[in-house]
């Protein structure tokens, strides 16, 4: 890959529509979130994984690793989300753990289905079947896999 050039006419009109294509799909995902359970898309993130990777509890250091953030940032997030009443954060020894409140259970209830509601809208419904597929694998060869079968990006 040359690293000296500038990117060709093709290269820059295949990144932005790359960028504003994730762009539109994630602002139309996270508005129609919030409108059906005002959480925020990075609550929604929170709270899903909580449930679906911990049965909702997670070590601190387990949820900065899926949601790919670093310490920083979740730890204002996880503040934000307390202050609502949408999880606990507990410290025992050298760990932290953040459980989902009943309160974030309660708001996650009307979110989930919206969730996917919203990305068939945003996303699936505006591809045929082949072009979900050429997509799919488009943005597979765009990360790279590790032998411990996380990603991250290349």
């Amino acid at each position: 890959m040359a690293t000296d050039q500038a990117l060709t006419p093709a290269e820059l009109e295949l990144w932005h529509a790359f960028k504003l294509a994730g762009e539109a799909v994630n602002a139309g995902v996270e508005r129609d979130i919030h409108m059906a359970s005002e959480l925020t898309g990075p609550e929604f993130g929170v709270l899903t994984r909580l449930v679906d990777l911990g049965g909702g509890t997670l070590r601190q250091m387990e949820l900065t690793q899926s949601m790919r953030w670093n310490k920083s940032r979740l730890s204002h997030q996880i503040t934000r989300m307390e202050k609502r009443g949408l999880v606990a954060r507990k410290a025992t020894d050298a760990v932290v753990t953040v459980q989902i409140t009943d309160a974030g259970r309660a708001a996650l209830r009307p979110a989930r289905p919206a969730h996917a509601l919203s990305i068939r809208a945003h996303l699936m419904d505006k591809l045929d079947a082949a072009q979900r597929i050429a997509l799919a694998q488009a943005l597979s060869a765009l990360v790279e896999r590790r032998s411990d079968g996380s990603t991250t990006s290349g």
